[in-house]
């Protein structure tokens, strides 16, 4: 490799490991079919690697494809968040911020503060990329974060919001039907609504709890998406973990064994630290701020 390897190879590779054909790679990128088996064909002549094998049921990816996905979905972060930054460029609060958050933070509490904030600044596009895995502000895969917990990156400007208080929560046509526990131990009597996977996070969240019985075996209905937990709860599913402030909205959700029972995640806005002068990213970060603060009832 005598010379530098342009970009559009990459995001050609990209697509087709993604996609799995040269066909729905063409179409992702309203590029031709043809050019794409030349980016390819030239990517792998330029690595000296084979990075596809043809099967039936189209592009077979071999290790060293594997190997560089990572890589490649770095270097198309990248390209996207230098996009948003040319054309957020100047003094107007305009262009693009992609905004990543928890699937619950991000359908039931962001909305109407990005709605607000779109109508004071009608320029301005908001990506939200809604999903319980970090996004990594350092390599730009979104501009701003919404994280329950601290940031660990120097290169990160973060602010916190406050706490977010968990507890658990029942409909009152649950509990009419099947009755409100008075202590956890009765909890076993009751249909839980859990997790199907645990993670890490999940086990901590947990042991915070201190709710031995609070395991996959123990859940009657289980999910690993919180919106798909929610919902069963507002169905009157069964007994399951809810925001107290999300919780308080809906006068038909209980709170159940709040003296016994109790988590407190702490809540941070956060962006990459080279984003500080950008205004669509600062008015942006302020509305996040803000909103958030006041949804938790919490002044700073």
């Amino acid at each position: 490799m005598d010379k530098n390897i342009g970009w559009e190879l990459y995001r050609s590779f990209l697509a087709v490991l993604l996609e799995g054909s040269l066909s729905a790679a063409a179409r992702r990128l309203a590029l031709t079919q043809p050019t794409l088996g030349r980016h390819i064909a030239l990517l792998e002549q330029q690595l000296g690697l084979t990075l596809f094998t043809r099967s039936q049921n189209g592009l077979m990816a071999t290790e060293a494809a594997l190997a560089l996905r990572e890589s490649a979905q770095a270097m198309c972060a990248a390209a996207a968040s230098l996009e948003r930054v040319a054309r957020g460029l100047g003094e107007a609060v305009q262009g693009e911020v992609r905004i990543a958050a928890s699937e619950v933070i991000g359908v039931e509490v962001l909305p109407p503060i990005l709605v607000a904030l779109q109508q004071r600044y009608p320029k301005l596009k908001v990506e939200l990329v809604l999903s319980n895995r970090l996004q990594d502000l350092v390599h730009r895969e979104a501009d701003i974060a919404v994280r329950m917990a601290p940031p660990q990156q120097e290169v990160l400007l973060a602010t916190r919001v406050g706490d977010v208080v968990l507890g658990l929560h029942a409909h009152r046509r649950y509990l009419a039907q099947q009755g409100t526990p008075t202590g956890i131990a009765d909890l076993v009597d009751h249909t839980l609504i859990g997790f199907d996977q645990e993670t890490p996070f999940l086990r901590a969240a947990r042991a915070s709890l201190d709710l031995p019985l609070w395991v996959r075996d123990n859940f009657a209905l289980r999910c690993d998406s919180d919106l798909g937990q929610l919902a069963m709860l507002r169905a009157g599913a069964g007994i399951g973990i809810c925001q107290i402030a999300l919780a308080q909205r809906d006068v038909d959700l209980v709170h159940l064994l709040p003296e016994q029972l109790s988590l407190s995640l702490t809540t941070w806005v956060a962006m990459h630290e080279g984003l500080r002068t950008s205004p669509r990213c600062r008015v942006t970060f302020d509305a996040l701020v803000s909103g958030l603060r006041a949804y938790l009832g919490q002044r700073h």
